[in-house]
């Protein structure tokens, strides 16, 4: 009669054959089996010279390799996951995962000061897509501290590192203090504030931000080049000047699988209270920098 044992997670399954070498995993403890398979899956990348989209081996070759279950496998894959070293398929295959990208979003500045470059070293551009005057939603209203009928502009950029779309962003920053934005400087890729710092003498002392995962809408998908179920990371926070002054309400969509987040620094105030369940945009009213 078959013994049954439960493994990792609680699951029951069939006795595996002990390996003749017990691997350890930190100090007086023995490698669990999907920890096993975590290491041998990461052997088989290097060993093989594996790079980002290639195909890994099906589920029941890296059981027999490493001599664990297919629920050692699953378990191991999900991790793997996770941590974006591997990316599954439905119907498909399992592929190795691009490099995650570290963003810190409580630095202060644009978003090229909190990326930088992608892993290897890749360069980071930006891509214009619009430039309008238009009414801002409530919630940005509100964060912006603008008065009824106050107009805002609106940029939406995308950024791409290597070459593929990542983050894709959107700006509303009161006409009232920004009279005017050359749009020749955001076409070039150039920075934003950057611009408003020499141009009008605006800078971010702080920030304010919460993110959560959700589901991209179909212009996201698109503008990212998101397949099946990919869930985003949306990042959405105001930056104040040193006098208090709110200027620009900003929403980042990210790829979730493709970035991990580094978070530090102090709270301040409290204008994005209440907002996530708001809409948050801007309605045109005036197309580019030229409308009356």
């Amino acid at each position: 009669m078959a013994r049954i044992v439960v493994g990792e997670g609680g699951e029951a399954q069939a006795p595996e054959t002990a390996p003749t070498t017990v691997i350890k995993r930190g100090p007086g403890r023995p490698q669990l089996r999907y920890e096993r398979t975590i290491s041998l899956v990461e052997d088989l990348i290097s060993e093989r010279s594996l790079q980002p989209g290639d195909l890994l081996p099906p589920g029941h070759e890296i059981a027999r390799l490493a001599n664990v279950s297919l629920i050692s496998v699953r378990r191991a894959l999900d991790e793997l996951e996770r941590s974006g070293r591997v990316v599954r398929h439905q119907g498909v295959g399992t592929f190795v995962g691009q490099p995650r990208i570290v963003a810190e979003p409580s630095r202060v500045g644009d978003l090229l000061a909190t990326l930088g470059r992608g892993p290897g070293g890749e360069a980071l551009t930006t891509e214009l897509l619009s430039l309008d005057r238009g009414r801002p939603d409530p919630a940005v209203q509100r964060a912006l501290d603008l008065a009824d009928g106050e107009l805002v502009w609106h940029i939406v950029r995308l950024r791409r590192i290597g070459g593929r779309a990542r983050v894709l962003e959107r700006s509303a920053m009161p006409q009232r203090l920004i009279a005017d934005i050359d749009e020749a400087v955001l076409r070039a890729g150039g920075s934003l504030y950057g611009f408003l710092a020499e141009r009008y003498g605006i800078s971010a002392s702080h920030e304010e931000q919460y993110l959560h995962v959700g589901t991209p809408t179909a212009e996201e998908r698109r503008l990212l080049e998101l397949h099946g179920h990919q869930p985003v990371v949306r990042l959405r926070g105001a930056s104040v000047t040193p006098d208090g002054v709110p200027f620009d309400c900003f929403e980042q969509v990210y790829p979730a699988s493709d970035f991990v987040f580094y978070i530090s620094g102090a709270a301040h105030g409290e204008l994005l209270a209440a907002s996530e369940s708001m809409a948050w945009g801007v309605s045109p009213v005036a197309r580019g920098r030229s409308a009356s």
